[in-house]
């Protein structure tokens, strides 16, 4: 295999993986009730259907952290009250996200993600920079990308299956 092949292929696994995780919260998603999709996570207090949109919106930022480290920049600045805060501002402005609106912003995002991934080399996963959000360790872009837009879903949809009882 040329290295060429390999480098498509490390790029190709984690955006494979980031659009399993995508595919298997929106089945469910879409799978909900009324009350299911407006019920409240236990430990989180936003209602489902608000984190369905949340990953999906989160991803063009999550993104852009992670093509700041391909190219070698650092993430300054960012705390975890930073995090949160944003999180419980989308949380209020997008109570009333409907299934539709949800899961249209969830495939679309994951999509420009996943192709986003594609896209890099493994010189660029494998650039490390500090990341503030990580005690300013020097962590490189694949770490980011699973820590943060691949396993996202994943995470969100543990804590789903557990409010709904699936």
């Amino acid at each position: 295999m040329s290295n060429t092949a390999i480098t498509v292929a490390r790029a190709a696994a984690l955006a494979d993986r980031l659009e399993q995780g995508a595919r298997a919260l929106a089945d469910l998603a879409a799978t909900l009730t009324d009350e299911q999709w407006q019920r409240q996570i236990p430990g989180d207090g936003r209602k489902v259907g608000v984190v369905v949109h949340h990953v999906a919106s989160m991803y063009p930022i999550e993104m852009q952290f992670a093509q700041m480290l391909a190219a070698g920049q650092p993430i300054a600045g960012v705390a975890w009250d930073d995090v949160h805060a944003i999180n419980a501002s989308h949380a209020r402005e997008h109570d009333a996200t409907t299934r539709a609106e949800a899961l249209d912003l969830l495939r679309r995002n994951s999509a420009a993600a996943a192709e986003a991934i594609r896209a890099l080399s493994d010189e660029q996963l494998d650039r490390a920079a500090a990341i503030s959000l990580n005690a300013d360790a020097p962590l490189t872009c694949q770490f980011f990308l699973e820590d943060h837009p691949v396993r996202h879903s994943y995470h969100h949809l543990a804590k789903i299956r557990e409010a709904v009882g699936r």
